[in-house]
């Protein structure tokens, strides 16, 4: 691997300097370049007709496309819909990482859950977008201000060998980006999104770079374009606004494609029209691309899909190796996109043959489209047919041919595309429905007006290794042509030794209106493959993924364990079937919900926190455990925690037993340190049942209407011994927001606090609590705070202490007892080893209970702070001092005033990451921060300050 990068070659020249045994050069190819959809049932809009008249159009180009952004939400929706759906272009959308580093409004899974939980949103928006979807190894880390902060972060050559590797998978003609490389883009983050787009460009077809993946079977690939849109930020006279700094830069823009740098706003090269209505979708692009935006709530909390208007997006284009215009109509302006454009790839001396028969195909394509009918989608069925068997005998011959290893290996690349493409075709416009699902064995229940019942009956959402099951296989021909049956089969996708016995066979002819159910037994191997992520990092400070099986990398995630296949014949070819295999489990309001079958561990564990601290003078302290099991029917066993040396726990060991599949127990363990040095420890529970022991456990990411996935971690509890004191008797009312943990770590300091209801914050008795803190964007998520915000103002004029955490902009109209701003773009300092400043040490904030020192803010992650107050009346004290490199000192991150005979503090600190990670300084300023009340130092005013 070399770092420096190096201009494309072309195709020509990657021919003449590479040297591989040809025989062999398609076998190579990875065979698992595409993650397996796992949607039980496709969209209204990929349904019957309205699907087929978008797969006609993919027959009829060889158009491919591939977009890179940074994280979820990042894509140009709009556009990769207009593409796929509208012009029938391959499209591929690869993200750098899952978000993990970002904030959460639906739950409260932070960190690597909440890029589980994002990758599972893109997934779902990308099945609305119609896009192959891929992710590098690297995690978000955070707010990054500057592309070299991010690149040294997470490793140039790291995230580039990922990009190189989608981009020589995928073969598009064509890369975009959402963002460009420059300081317009908002943050690292997306600047080395639109740069990595650039540099892969150049870098993809280098045979030089990464010759590891060449060596595995991926050739270099040369694309003919690069693309970028043009900046969105805002551009005066000023110059180019730089969100991550608030700072105004020049307007100038790097071009890495080339080494040069664009003086002014880049041009805009072509419009692609994303507001284009679909007569046959009944949307436009924009509107269909919004409806998969909101399936990422966890970002937006759910979005409006927009009013019919005319909408596009501009891109720049920053590179091209064939001759442009400066005006474009469309990406691929200049590019042969025909069928017979794949004879290309050939020597020219070669091309003629190959060009009469892709017309040949390319004529079969062009009679669908002509006989098409919306309302007999059948009677093109048998065009279709030969459409398949044209690309069927043009496969074979381009793998046995005498053409040069890589023509072989680019046009049986882009005939595999074509192969798949009419398989799709032939299903949609045949008819044919697919569904396996888990059963209880019984077979189709007909009853009454309500006919088939089968997917009423809920089933086991999780197998055990061992266990066996029986998975329902259905097949029905809605369609007006007779089929064939040929083959109906259980694949494995998590490893060997799994047992498929069917039941019968159900093969043989099918007429219109008949349909099939074959069942299977399935018997799961004692040493199966869990279902859980390919990747995982050992703690949140590595900013990049270990990955576990090199053969699912940058895919989504390790696909379901079971892949259901069946095979039809319909005029000489054969047309597969395919989905992962279901489960059915019934939830309130939708009724019966399918979800892909997981396999899991017979016994799953996790401990409650995952971090924490013990106070120095603790003597004892609880630690709880949940046991959930999968086992079906009863299980019993026993759970211990390994302790550290001298420790104890009571009970030493709790027996558990529990009746039924999905039931857990929840276990309490009181722990006893011998002593507590101000050091790290760590305890794991352990689990025995039936002879093995488990010391891990999964929790499903997600909620309601999304579809869930497994996240592992073990069942370890991380905590370290801290000199942290409180004022006695401390009683806390606790306002959550959006989602944090913070209350659950104010237990390690055996403060219990109580959650405030809407009905508590309008008419409950507010005195009775020393202090009441305010959960992260409370102000968003809470509107009865908005409503009786008087009432929290009242509590501290009366003597109470209000703990205002980090809030967006709906704080942002002086609900403080006296003004202060965020401003529209409110200040964040994101390098969390930055140098901190007590403005006063000698206040009596940082003196009681605990004496708080620059230490305090000692091995922080992630982050110092997001939303730092501008500007504030003069009643407030600013406590700290920090900035990010280049930033203006910012001092608006923890604040307080005394109010009546209480205080007010708006506390901007990221202490939603700190104390669930267990950072000890985090916890001794809060311990401060609830005791105000009773600080004997504080007096009525502040006037000293």
């Amino acid at each position: 691997m070399r770092s420096e990068l190096f201009r494309g070659t072309t195709l020509g020249l990657l021919i003449s300097s590479l040297c591989l045994n040809g025989t062999n050069v398609v076998a190579q190819q990875p065979e698992s370049s595409h993650y397996q959809s796992a949607f039980a049932r496709p969209l209204p809009i990929d349904r019957g007709s309205a699907a087929l008249s978008q797969s006609l159009k993919k027959l009829h180009t060889r158009a491919s496309l591939a977009m890179v952004v940074a994280h979820p939400d990042d894509e140009d929706g709009g556009m990769l819909t207009y593409e796929g759906r509208g012009q029938g272009v391959d499209t591929t959308l690869l993200t750098l990482n899952r978000g993990e580093g970002g904030q959460n409004d639906m739950t409260s899974d932070y960190w690597d859950e909440l890029g589980t939980l994002r990758t599972q949103e893109l997934l779902a928006a990308g099945n609305y977008y119609g896009v192959h979807q891929y992710f590098t190894r690297v995690a978000d880390f955070g707010f990054s201000k500057t592309i070299e902060e991010a690149l040294k972060t997470w490793g140039k050559d790291r995230v580039l060998y990922d990009v190189v590797r989608v981009i020589r998978m995928q073969r598009p003609l064509v890369i975009t980006s959402t963002f460009v490389g420059n300081v317009s883009d908002g943050h690292g983050h997306h600047q080395v999104s639109g740069a990595m787009a650039q540099e892969a460009y150049k870098a993809a077809g280098d045979p030089n770079m990464f010759p590891d993946q060449i060596k595995a079977g991926l050739l270099p690939w040369t694309p003919l374009k690069v693309y970028g849109r043009v900046p969105f930020a805002r551009i005066s006279d000023k110059g180019v606004y730089d969100y991550a700094t608030g700072h105004w830069e020049p307007v100038r823009f790097r071009n890495y494609a080339d080494d040069t740098w664009i003086e002014g706003v880049p041009s805009t090269n072509v419009e692609i029209p994303t507001g284009t209505y679909n007569p046959l979708l009944g949307s436009s692009y924009m509107q269909i691309s919004r409806e998969g935006l909101n399936e990422q709530k966890s970002q937006n909390g759910g979005i409006a899909i927009p009013l019919p208007r005319s909408t596009s997006s501009p891109y720049h284009l920053y590179a091209a190796r064939i001759s442009t215009s400066p005006h474009e109509s469309s990406f691929f302006d200049g590019i042969d996109i025909t069928l017979a454009g794949i004879a290309s790839y050939a020597p020219e001396a070669q091309q003629a043959p190959w060009r009469e028969k892709l017309n040949a195909l390319n004529a079969t394509v062009e009679s669908a489209i002509k006989d098409f009918n919306a309302a007999t989608p059948s009677t093109i069925a048998p065009t279709l047919a030969k459409g398949l068997a044209q690309t069927n005998a043009l496969l074979d011959e381009v793998n046995k041919s005498n053409l040069p290893a890589e023509s072989r290996y680019n046009m049986a690349h882009e005939l595999q595309i074509k192969q798949a493409q009419f398989n799709e075709a032939l299903k949609q416009s045949l008819g044919l429905s697919f569904l396996a699902n888990t059963a209880d064995g019984a077979g189709p229940q007909r009853s009454g007006p309500f006919g088939d019942m089968s997917i009423q009956t809920p089933t086991s959402q999780n197998v055990i290794p061992g266990q066996t099951f029986n998975v329902s296989v259905h097949i029905a021909n809605q369609g007006s042509e007779p089929v064939s049956l040929t083959d109906v089969q259980v694949k494995s996708e998590a490893g060997p030794g799994w047992i498929m016995t069917p039941k019968d066979s159900i093969t043989g002819a099918m007429a219109p209106s008949d349909s099939r159910d074959q069942l299977i037994a399935i018997t799961v191997p004692k040493d199966a493959e869990l279902t859980k992520p390919y990747f995982s990092r050992p703690n949140l400070e590595q900013s990049y993924y270990d990955i576990s099986d090199l053969r699912y990398l940058n895919l989504p995630n390790r696909p379901y364990p079971l892949l259901a296949e069946a095979t039809v014949a319909y005029q000489g070819v054969n047309i597969k079937l395919t989905g992962v295999v279901q489960t059915i489990h019934r939830m309130n309001g939708d009724g019966p919900v399918l979800e892909p079958l997981l396999v899991a561990p017979a016994i799953s564990l996790t401990v409650s926190p995952l971090a924490g601290i013990v106070p120095l003078m603790s003597t004892t302290f609880e630690l709880h455990v949940t046991l959930h099991s999968s086992v079906k029917g009863p299980a019993k066993g026993q759970v211990h925690l390994d302790l550290p040396k001298g420790w104890m726990s009571t009970p030493a060991v709790a027996d558990f037993a529990t009746t039924r599949e999905g039931e857990d127990q929840n276990l309490v363990f009181r722990v006893q340190p011998e002593s507590v040095q101000p050091k790290p420890y760590t305890i794991t529970a352990v689990a025995e049942y039936n002879g093995e022991k488990y010391t891990q456990g999964f929790e499903t990411v997600g909620y309601a209407g999304l579809r869930p996935y497994p996240h592992y971690r073990p069942a370890t509890y991380r905590t370290s011994g801290v000199d942290v004191k409180t004022a006695p008797n401390l009683k806390v009312g606790y306002i959550m927001g959006t989602g944090d943990d913070v209350a659950m770590s104010l237990e390690d300091m055996g403060i219990h606090p109580i959650f405030l209801s809407a009905q508590d914050i309008a008419t409950g008795d507010l005195s009775q609590y020393d202090a009441i803190v305010l959960g992260i964007r409370a102000y968003a998520a809470r509107p009865e705070l908005k409503t009786f915000n008087n009432r929290l103002l009242e509590y501290a004029k009366g003597g109470g202490t209000v703990i205002v955490q980090y809030q967006t902009q709906e704080f942002d109209h002086n609900y403080g007892p006296y003004p202060l701003s965020l401003s529209g773009d409110p200040e964040k300092v994101i390098e969390e080893d930055n140098k901190v400043s007590l403005l006063d040490p000698k206040d009596p904030v940082f003196n009681w209970p605990n004496k708080i020192t620059t230490a305090d803010f000692d091995n922080w992650v992630e982050e110092r702070g997001h939303g730092f107050m501008r500007t504030w009346d003069p009643h407030y004290v600013a406590l700290t001092e920090m900035h990010d490199a280049g930033q203006d000192p910012q001092k608006g991150g923890l604040l307080y005033t005394r109010y009546g005979k209480g205080a007010y503090v708006y506390l901007a600190y990221a202490f939603f990451r700190q104390m669930p990670d267990g950072v000890p300084g985090s916890y001794r300023i809060m311990a401060n921060l609830l005791s105000m009340g009773k600080n004997p130092g504080l007096t009525t005013t502040p006037s000293n300050h």
